[in-house]
């Protein structure tokens, strides 16, 4: 610690507080879908999901070890690199944050690295073949094999529970919330071992390049530590423009959905950390979300909500990027070119932080039907019909009831008048 320079430590504080705008741009991962439901009360989901956040940040060191010796070379690179990368990281989370969309902070993360690395040093200082096995291809299957384990989960579920007693539903559907309950806490285990690492990753990255660990070193005890901490503390505070987007904004989930998108997700990002993929857990946790959603029959999905998701996803990478960069051209310049990028991240900041409190959101908003920018009774999409139709086909009960209902009977005929003889 003693060798530490100022800038060094400007750059762990800087790392920190990006760690805990991930904590509150990602709480939704885990609890949207548990508050949704009303299995757990907002400021008690919150709670429970910052402590295992914590706990999750001591079973691994993988996905650190990815970001600290695998995305860039650590060769000729200058820690202010790394100071211009979270400014990138963290600008876009906030901005994220403040549109309510559930955006990837760790590809904020890679992205702003990536743009600082290719300013700074060119475009070799980038490892194109771990960005692509680690980063993009997870980015692309994960949440895909989430959302279809999510939605065959929900179908199998609604399927073993069709002939259930209507007398046995309510004590179903207390079972169901204890299970969500259980796998929102495997879903924060899993956020804190895998997001909370990447802030490991990046403080040991600059420590590397300030001269105060060789390269490929572990992430020291105190790194662990203080991340796990700002991730937790983030998590406390709440993000609760985006935990309406991911409970009620993209689709209404029943317990028995919420159950599943959680389990399925948790799976994912588990799997995913122990092989040291930097996968992103808001795209995984969105895409259960959804799978849940389509698994239901009768199932919605907001599909104009998901669009501008989607597209904030594609947008990450190249914006915190291009932020990065930016900010690595200025740090560039010597002391006052980092003086300039301090302030500009700190106006910034405050300025967005200004704009939400226009329409504050907080623990009581978040159960509300739909995001405002969203219809709560937005028809459903080609892909939602056409997922709902692969049901099956109705009882016989069922078709003579809705004819019944739909074929008007015949109109009465008039009896003959007895007084006039009937003509030939």
């Amino acid at each position: 610690m003693e060798h530490i320079t100022l800038l060094l430590a400007i750059v762990v504080v800087t790392a920190l507080v990006f760690d805990f705008t991930n904590g509150f741009h990602d709480t939704a991962n885990a609890m949207a879908t548990t508050i949704s439901t009303g299995a757990l009360k907002p400021k008690a989901a919150v709670a429970m999901s910052a402590a295992l956040n914590l706990v999750g940040a001591f079973l691994s060191v993988e996905v650190a070890k990815t970001i600290s010796g695998g995305i860039i070379n650590e060769k000729g690179i200058r820690t202010e690199v790394i100071f211009a990368a979270l400014v990138g990281a963290i600008l876009w989370n906030l901005v994220t944050w403040l549109l309510g969309l559930p955006s990837s902070s760790s590809h904020a993360l890679f992205g702003g690295l990536i743009g600082a690395a290719v300013m700074s040093a060119g475009w070799s200082s980038v490892n194109g073949s771990t960005v692509v096995t680690k980063v993009l291809l997870p980015a692309v299957a994960a949440p895909i094999v989430a959302g279809v384990a999510s939605m065959l989960a929900t179908r199998l579920t609604y399927r073993i529970n069709r002939n259930v007693d209507p007398a046995a539903e309510k004590a179903t559907a207390k079972g169901y919330r204890a299970g969500q309950i259980a796998s929102a806490g495997l879903v924060s285990l899993a956020h804190g071992t895998n997001d909370a690492q990447k802030t490991m990753g990046i403080i040991t990255l600059a420590l590397v390049t300030g001269g105060v660990l060789h390269p490929g070193a572990n992430p020291p005890m105190w790194v662990i530590v203080s991340a796990g901490m700002a991730i937790a503390m983030g998590t406390y505070l709440g993000g609760w423009r985006i935990i309406r987007t991911m409970g009620k904004g993209l689709t209404e989930l029943a317990p028995p959905q919420g159950f599943a998108a959680q389990s399925g997700a948790a799976t994912v990002i588990l799997a995913s950390s122990h092989l040291g993929f930097s996968l992103s857990t808001t795209q995984v946790c969105s895409g259960s979300v959804m799978g849940a959603g389509l698994g239901r029959k009768g199932g919605v999905v907001r599909w104009s909500t998901a669009t501008r998701m989607f597209i904030a996803w594609g947008l990450t990478l190249p914006a915190a990027g291009l932020v990065g960069a930016g900010a690595e051209f200025l740090t560039g310049q010597g002391t006052w070119g980092v003086v300039l990028v301090a302030i500009l991240l700190i106006a910034g900041s405050g300025f967005i932080w200004k704009l939400s409190r226009r329409e504050p959101v907080d623990h009581n908003d978040v159960t509300a039907t739909a995001a405002p920018a969203e219809s709560p009774a937005e028809p459903a999409g080609v892909v939602t019909t056409a997922i709902a139709a692969v049901t099956p086909p109705p009882t016989v009960a069922a078709v003579a009831a809705d004819l019944t209902a739909t074929i008007p009977a015949p109109a009465p005929v008039a009896p003959a008048d007895p007084a006039r003889p009937a003509t030939v």
